[in-house]
């Protein structure tokens, strides 16, 4: 039996201050790679773009300096440096050592923000090695240095000449937290930078890389805002209509702003969803509002616009999203986020008020513009066909040989060989046919399967129709075809001689012409390899007595006919039976 003498209060401990976030640094940044060291200039970044969704701030400058650290400096009001009534610190030792500190849980501070938990500083304060914030207000500049958490320096003030606003902070990740390295890579600032700049209309945000002897340095300014980032984002693809839809709109105080554009060289979806700025990689309620709607929307327009048929099934949201580039932000007063990291939003008002104000505009909109809506329409539908038929395609190839389908498709009769180089299909017109021709056939290497009337014509039809016909799919079950379109694959076919065999008439020729359409447009390599074949039945078969003579035509017949007479004459038309 287990002994509880060695674990007792002593075994407890209570974490203090900064120590928790130390102690367990990936529940704060989700990891201490790159994603995580990166995460932290995000938090520092989004306390200044607070600032300029509260209008206070204009411009932001984000330096990645010489020795590896990061200064991130804005030009709004500056952090508070009075006393705290609470914790009897200054406001901003207060919101630099103490979990869930800030501005950002009422009392007027912010509206709408990013930094909800009031622990984005604290944290990037808790994970470096050092950090020096700088805050002008009040006619003052105040300073104050901290080490890995702790302020190592009071908070010093002197006289500001310029009377200017704002808060600088620099940072250098600690390595005892980030043993993989502190190296910030500029692509992926940069990247959300620039993105930041686009969903904040207006706002200036500089970079600089000082780490090499000529500092690189990108400003982003976008007057556009989320419209100019999706013009962006397409600026290498076809569009399908010139004009990008943008949608804006507030209800209930949560503000909605939507710009979408479709194209017609991409086949899936680009969707980006924001919250307060924060990229929601992991969705949440209001892309889901937004997809939502958009299926709704595009669907019953295209029944209007009887696009759909009314025994058709609706279209689903990967068709309507297919080739679509989107970009939703929301600005919510009290977000609710999975964990620190902001990945997904779970306010369950917002996918409605995303799908009314959305829904309202893009109906409106669709209305006055018809020829962009038949566009999208026709995008989505051909986007539908086409998954049909794969699907139906994938369901078709599944089955891995013939026999273990049941019953067998097309009433085939299959033969024994194996290998498919001395095996050998009739390909025949009807069930009449089909049993003729099996009478006759030898069952070792030559197997029979009969079609029922005429196939549909591949010129005239679409895949899904292809995949959906019950003649198509036995045909292409019975020999081992691939998925129309791919390379073709001779080790899955089954017989390497397909004999087309249908009546010596003008059906039979059509039906003929109907086959090899299908093979030509279907794996043409069959015909190119010379797996097809095409027999010539006799039209009559003369008998008299113990002889018989076949005749291909009525010229043939006419000619041994004379000699015949006028004795009595058996005629044989084809394989359509017998008549005298």
């Amino acid at each position: 039996m287990t002994s509880t003498t060695n674990y007792g209060a002593e075994q407890i401990q209570v974490l203090e201050g900064l120590d928790p976030v130390r102690k367990r640094p990936g529940m704060y940044i989700g990891t201490t790679g790159p994603r995580g060291l990166h995460h932290l200039v995000y938090e520092v970044v989004d306390n200044s773009i607070d600032e300029a969704l509260a209008g206070y701030c204009t411009h932001i400058e984000v330096d990645i300096n010489a020795d590896g650290s990061v200064t991130v400096t804005d030009d709004g009001r500056g952090i508070p440096t009075d006393t705290h009534p609470t914790t009897g610190k200054s406001a901003l030792e207060t919101v630099m050592t103490v979990l869930h500190a800030g501005g950002k849980f009422g009392g007027g501070g912010y509206k709408v923000s990013g930094g909800l938990h009031g622990v984005g500083i604290s944290v990037v304060n808790a994970l470096s090695e050092w950090v020096m914030v700088n805050v002008w207000r009040d006619n003052k500049v105040h300073t104050q240095r901290y080490e890995r958490g702790i302020p190592v320096t009071a908070l010093e003030a002197k006289p500001d000449k310029e009377h200017s606003t704002g808060t600088s902070i620099s940072f250098l990740p600690d390595t005892q937290i980030f043993t993989v390295g502190i190296e910030f890579d500029y692509s992926t600032l940069a990247g959300r930078l620039k993105e930041l700049a686009y969903l904040n209309a207006g706002v200036k945000i500089t970079f600089s890389d000082k780490r090499q002897e000529e500092p690189h340095v990108e400003t982003y300014c976008y007057e556009g805002g989320i419209k100019e980032y999706v013009a962006y984002m397409c600026r290498d693809k076809e569009p399908l209509h010139q004009e990008i839809i943008y949608v804006s709109g507030e209800k209930n105080g949560i503000q909605v702003e939507v710009a979408m554009q479709w194209c017609v060289d991409a086949y899936s979806d680009n969707l980006l969803g924001f919250a307060n700025n924060i990229r929601t990689i992991d969705g949440g309620t209001h892309l889901e509002g937004l997809k939502a709607v958009l299926t709704r929307t595009l669907n019953n327009v295209a029944r209007k616009r009887n696009k759909i048929k009314e025994n058709e099934p609706n279209l689903g949201g990967e068709n309507v999203r297919e080739g679509l580039t989107g970009v939703i932000s929301v600005k919510v007063p009290e977000p609710e986020f999975e964990g620190q990291t902001k990945t997904k939003l779970g306010n369950t008002e917002v996918r409605g008020i995303v799908d009314s104000l959305v829904g309202e505009a893009l109906n409106e909109y669709l209305e006055f513009h018809p020829q962009v809506a038949d566009s999208i329409i026709e995008k989505a539908v051909q986007a539908f066909k086409a998954a049909e038929a794969a699907r139906r395609a994938r369901e078709l190839v599944r089955r891995k040989s013939v026999l273990e389908s049941s019953p067998l498709p097309g009433k085939l009769a299959d033969c024994s060989e194996r290998d498919p180089e001395r095996s050998e299909i009739f390909i025949v017109e009807g069930d009449s046919a089909g049993g003729s021709a099996k009478q006759g056939r030898d069952r070792r290497f030559q197997a029979i399967l009969p079609l029922k009337g005429k196939i549909l014509n591949i010129e005239k039809t679409d895949d899904a129709k292809i995949y959906k016909n019950n003649e198509i799919q036995s045909l292409i079950t019975a020999l081992g075809l691939g998925i129309k379109g791919e390379e073709f694959d001779a080790s899955g076919l089954r017989y390497h001689r397909i004999v087309i065999m249908t009546d010596a008439d003008s059906d039979g020729g059509h039906i003929r012409t109907l086959l090899l359409t299908f093979f030509y447009r279907y794996q043409r390599e069959l015909i190119d390899r010379g797996y097809i074949y095409i027999a010539c039945p006799p039209l009559y078969k003369l008998e008299r007595g113990r002889n018989h003579f076949y005749c291909y035509s009525d010229r043939e017949r006419n000619e041994p006919l004379a000699s015949f007479l006028p004795m009595p004459t058996t005629i044989s038309n084809g394989l359509k039976g017998w008549v005298k």
